[in-house]
Parts: C-alpha cells; structure tokens; sequence
C-alpha cells in the first residue's frame, strides 16, 4: 500500500503534510504536491494533516490513475522536505472541480 495526492491538491498545496512526512517522500511541482509511491512507507501520518482531504491510500476505489500519476511526476519534479509558500488564492480552490482537466500544471516548482 502506499498514499497518493489526488486532484483536491491543485492549486490548494498546502503543504502541512510535507511537515510531517517522515521520509520526505514528497515532491512539489508548479501547483500540486505528489507522493513518490516507492518511497511512500504507508505510515499515513500525512493523511489527516490535509484540510482538503487531497491524500489517500490506494486502496481507494479508482485510484489507480492517481498512483501513476503520482509515480510519473515525482519522477520529474524536485523532492520537498519542508512546507514551503502557500498559494495566496489557496482558498478559492478548495471546491473547485475538474481541477485535474482545467487547471493541472506539469511543470516542477520554481523556488
């Protein structure tokens, strides 16, 4: 098992979770978070420090699309060990739909 970002995360980053995370295996891109499921120690210590409820363990229901794209963009984007710059328009994300379609950026971070 392992724990994966799903779309509630885009534009949101809130980041509380990279905090707690005790094997950094998170990495940031433009405006989304994701978990590297190979590093992932299924702890679920990040689980509940989303407010947007944006991690989940894969044995969700239709998660698999999210454990490869997790997979695929921790590949790419830079590791992340601290919470870093929360978006100023966070907020006005949080009930957004089709975030994944209409506003995903594959693009890493810039720090």
């Amino acid at each position: 098992m392992t724990y994966v970002v799903i779309e509630a995360c885009i534009k949101c980053k809130l980041q509380d979770c990279v905090e707690v995370c005790p094997v950094d295996c998170f990495y940031e891109g433009e405006n989304m978070l994701v978990i590297h499921p190979d590093e992932c120690i299924d702890c679920g210590v990040c689980e509940p420090e989303c407010p947007v409820e944006a991690i989940i363990p894969d044995t969700e229901p239709d998660t698999e699309k999210w454990v490869e794209h997790n997979q695929e963009y921790a590949a790419k984007w830079p590791n992340i060990t601290r919470m870093g710059e929360i978006p100023a328009d966070a907020d006005d994300w949080r009930e957004t739909p089709n975030k994944l379609k209409d506003h995903f950026s594959p693009e890493p971070a810039k720090r």
